[in-house]
């Protein structure tokens, strides 16, 4: 009979309903599989992703703030005054900058500062697409809303790659 319970006690032997056997509860006959076998991790990956390295370990936070420190360095060398470092959007969707400078001349200078270990993938100057040229942007034009005044602008790039820092004067524009 379709659509109807069979009794208590009665389901066929092979059925989904049925237990193992007629002795404990269901889970007790729950058929067991071994643990499988782990894969032991190979020293070659521990050592990449830096779990042999002996002594603090560097966040990239960290890491991204010493690039900051240098790149800062190298601009007040070159004649540049910092006038607000980190600057982010309120709220949810905004963009960071992570220098604004004034130059000897009066333009404000929006800096990004990109750190990369090697040349693979673009290298550092490459990563930043236009989706962060556009964020830094809005963050610019949300920075120019609070002055009196709107100096000229400009948007610079500053790569590290290998310890060398190359500064990219106007790397992209507002528009």
């Amino acid at each position: 009979m379709a659509g109807r319970a069979a009794p208590a006690g009665r389901y066929p032997r092979g059925s989904r309903w049925a237990w193992r056997s007629r002795r404990g509860s269901p889970a007790d006959n729950v058929v067991r599989r071994p643990p499988r076998a782990r894969r032991p991790v190979r020293r070659q990956r521990m050592r990449s992703t830096g779990l042999l390295r002996k002594g603090p370990r560097v966040t990239t936070k960290e890491q991204g703030d010493a690039a900051e420190d240098q790149a800062l360095a190298h601009l007040v060398r070159q004649g540049l005054r910092l006038v607000a470092r980190n600057y982010r959007t309120p709220g949810r969707g905004g963009g960071e900058i992570d220098l604004i400078l004034r130059d000897r001349d009066g333009t404000l200078v929006f800096v990004e500062v990109r750190k990369r270990a090697g040349h693979g993938f673009g290298g550092a100057a490459a990563s930043v697409g236009w989706q962060k040229q556009r964020r830094i942007v809005f963050a610019a034009r949300h920075y120019l809303m609070r002055l009196a005044v709107a100096p000229p602008c400009r948007f610079d790039v500053i790569s590290m790659e290998g310890g060398s820092i190359q500064w990219m004067r106007a790397a992209f524009d507002a528009g």
